[in-house]
């Protein structure tokens, strides 16, 4: 798997997804990296492939590595357990966490641990005991980061927010005697290699609503849905209604075409404009939210 080529349906040239402070940022991350002994980087766990920045993989070469699985609670489980083993067989050292409500979060103290414990015995052995493990926390936008470094430090140490850009600078975070964190801005990188790391980096919101193309995005959905969760699109939005003495649920997934079932959910949700023409732009906009907000399930997006 690579991430290469640009969206298909988006015009990269009107589309900013690497604005100037991401480049900034990078800059920022490649001259700190020589402090650090461990990079933990947030991916999101619907989108565990997508959510990885090569460019991190790149500066952090030489340095241990943790990769943690976020909001795992609004993925799917199985799904999870299969990009965790995935990842650890190529040597990451992996978690899934919820850094909402602290699942898998303490964890993270004896995971970096692990992760350093070449850099502890070597420092044992020039004398240097209980200096404190640095590690670097990187992400691309909207991943969590901020939450998780609240739940981890159990307080609120760096600004949350649901949409991209929050963090715009580097902090560090003393996190306890053991361990110091430095926070860094969620960054993406210049050029996506394939048309859905795009599109599932938009579907989490890491990528500003306001540059995007919802009709294009809600398309690409209802495949993956249709493929991969079979049964979701219905039980959400299919309505019962009487036949005769019996009661029937009407389906929308027997159509093989999108823009059908676009339509379907658009007259089924009210969706209209006038002359009862489906307005294809709210009925996106409402099935991205749907998505977004677990209204139609854990789903992940991809698989190893």
């Amino acid at each position: 798997m690579s991430k290469t080529d640009n969206v298909k349906g988006y015009d990269n040239s009107n589309i900013n997804w690497y604005p100037g402070h991401m480049a900034k940022a990078k800059k920022m991350m490649q001259e700190n990296i020589k402090l650090i002994d461990v990079v933990i980087e947030i991916l999101d766990a619907r989108i565990p492939f997508s959510s990885k920045n090569p460019d991190i993989d790149e500066m952090a070469k030489g340095k241990s590595r943790i990769l943690l699985l976020n909001k795992a609670d609004m993925a799917d489980p199985k799904k999870t357990e299969m990009w965790k083993n995935y990842y650890e067989s190529k040597g990451f050292f992996v978690n899934a966490v919820n850094s909402k409500n602290g699942a898998g979060v303490k964890a993270t103290t004896e995971i970096i641990k692990k992760a350093c414990a070449e850099k502890i015995e070597r420092d044992r052995k020039k004398g240097i005991l209980n200096r404190p493990l640095r590690a670097m926390i990187a992400g691309i936008p909207n991943s969590g980061k901020s939450t998780f470094i609240n739940s981890f430090a159990g307080k609120a140490v760096a600004k949350t927010g649901n949409k991209p850009g929050v963090t715009t600078g580097k902090q560090w975070i003393r996190l306890s005697k053991d361990v110091e964190l430095l926070d860094t801005p969620g960054i993406l990188w210049p050029k996506f290699e394939d048309r859905s790391t795009g599109l599932h980096i938009a579907f989490i919101g890491s990528i500003n609503d306001d540059i995007l193309f919802p009709e294009d995005m809600a398309y690409e959905l209802i495949g993956i849905l249709k493929k991969e969760y079979p049964g979701v699109l219905d039980a959400r939005y299919c309505i019962t209604r009487e036949k005769g003495e019996e009661e029937v649920k009407d389906t929308i997934e027997d159509s093989g075409d999108p823009a059908e079932i676009m339509e379907k959910i658009g007259r089924i949700r009210g969706c209209l404009k006038k002359g009862a023409e489906v307005d294809l732009l709210k009925t996106s906009k409402l099935l991205i939210d749907d998505f977004r907000s677990l209204k139609l399930g854990k789903i992940t997006l991809e698989e190893p």
